[in-house]
């Protein structure tokens, strides 16, 4: 009977090995994927950017929107051309780096002091050089625990939803809180160092805002803390506090700014921005002798972004800002109070390969007079405008 088993164990068998032979093939092994070269790290972008606004309820001095930044101009403009190369530093390749050069009435509104921008130029900027140096920095990745790594340079500031760069943004123009609240670029270095997958944080510090020539003789510091509780959404808390007055070390200036983007839902992007800052001894006040001299400003806005096919987004924002001294917007006299609100619809839709086109119409609305002003002053508590972009991407 012992060997009717082992018999039948044993056809068994050999049924099995003549399946695998005619036709019940064993999956090959994957090939070890190849090790990236310094090269395959690099990443290369470029883009050039054309738009035309149109106001309409009237633009007022100069032909100008109030309280807009890249999109100030009415009627045609040329924003920005950019290239740039970057590479992140990783473990095979610790070293990285990141240039970026920029042209157009856009690079105009970045400049730093000290670079294309002398202390007496003033906004809108017209008459400084339509070139910017926007991010020149080296980095350095230390191998201790999952990897210090270091960044020293002119780099985009940690702060703020949106970006410099157009084509990374949902909408086309810019928020009050891009414009207001927060620095754009800063010169100086940072450490960051990542807990798993998690939290990453990030400080050091930097000259201070938009400054590449110290206006002082003490330096602020920036700070970043990112954190992905769970997979699509990442939570951010970034700050910075120093001096940033001409030739005085001492009324400080802080800003607290928190953002939040989701992703969990299928071709969408929801996203969140909170800002809130304050100077001591802000000049405009101390200049205006009142007897409150700390500045505070404040504001949200909301974000959301769906994808209807793969070439038709459409894009939502809705904001509110409150310049409490109206220092920030220069709106108003020193001392009063300027409310802002604003809800903007943008519709993306790539015409092309890398081109892609965004229409776009926003609602400014204010507590008092502060759009389209003329010889006797602002005229209007709110302004529209409809606005048309032209974007081409090359890599």
């Amino acid at each position: 009977m012992r060997r009717f088993h082992v018999g039948v164990v044993s056809a068994l068998l050999l049924c099995l090995a003549a399946g695998t032979a005619f036709g019940q093939t064993t999956p090959e092994a994957k090939p070890p994927e190849k090790p990236k070269t310094f090269l395959d790290e690099v990443t290369l972008f470029a883009y050039i950017e054309n738009s035309f606004v149109g106001n309409l309820r009237g633009t007022g001095r100069g032909d100008v929107n109030e309280l807009r930044l890249y999109d100030l101009d009415g009627g045609y403009t040329f924003n920005m051309a950019e290239f740039s190369i970057k590479k992140d530093p990783s473990d095979a390749h610790p070293f990285g780096f990141g240039l970026s050069v920029t042209g157009g009435e856009d690079a105009r509104k970045n400049h730093a002091l000290g670079i294309f921008r002398g202390e007496d130029d003033v906004f809108p900027f017209r008459d400084t050089p339509p070139i910017d140096l926007l991010e020149a920095y080296v980095s350095y990745k230390i191998p201790l625990g999952s990897g210090l790594t270091i960044k020293a340079g002119k780099f985009a500031s940690l702060l703020g939803f949106e970006v410099i760069e157009a084509p990374l943004n949902l909408n086309f123009s810019r928020s009050l809180l891009f414009g207001f609240a927060v620095p754009l670029t800063h010169v100086g270095a940072l450490l960051s160092y990542s807990f798993g997958d998690v939290l990453t944080v990030t400080a050091g510090p930097v000259v201070g805002w938009d400054v590449a020539k110290d206006n002082n003789s003490r330096m602020s510091v920036m700070g970043q803390f990112v954190l992905t509780p769970v997979k699509d959404l990442i939570f951010g808390l970034n700050w910075i506090t120093g001096p940033e007055q001409n030739a005085n070390n001492d009324n400080i200036r802080t800003v607290l700014d928190w953002t939040a983007t989701y992703n969990g839902i299928k071709d969408t992007v929801l996203g969140l921005n909170v800002d809130y800052g304050w100077e001591k001894k802000e000049a405009a006040l101390v200049g205006a002798g009142l007897s409150n001299t700390t500045a505070k400003w404040w504001g949200i806005a909301g974000y959301a972004a769906y994808e209807w096919t793969e070439k038709l987004r459409t894009s939502f924002r809705a904001e509110y800002f409150e310049d409490s001294d109206s220092v920030r917007t220069a709106a108003q006299a020193p001392g009063l109070k300027t409310s802002v609100w604003e809800t903007t619809a943008t519709v993306r839709y790539k015409i092309w390969q890398g081109l892609m086109a965004r229409v776009e119409y926003r609602h400014d609305q204010a507590n008092e007079k502060v759009f389209k002003i003329k010889d006797a002053g602002p005229t209007s508590k709110a302004q529209d405008t409809l606005s048309l972009e032209l974007i081409y991407l090359f890599f």
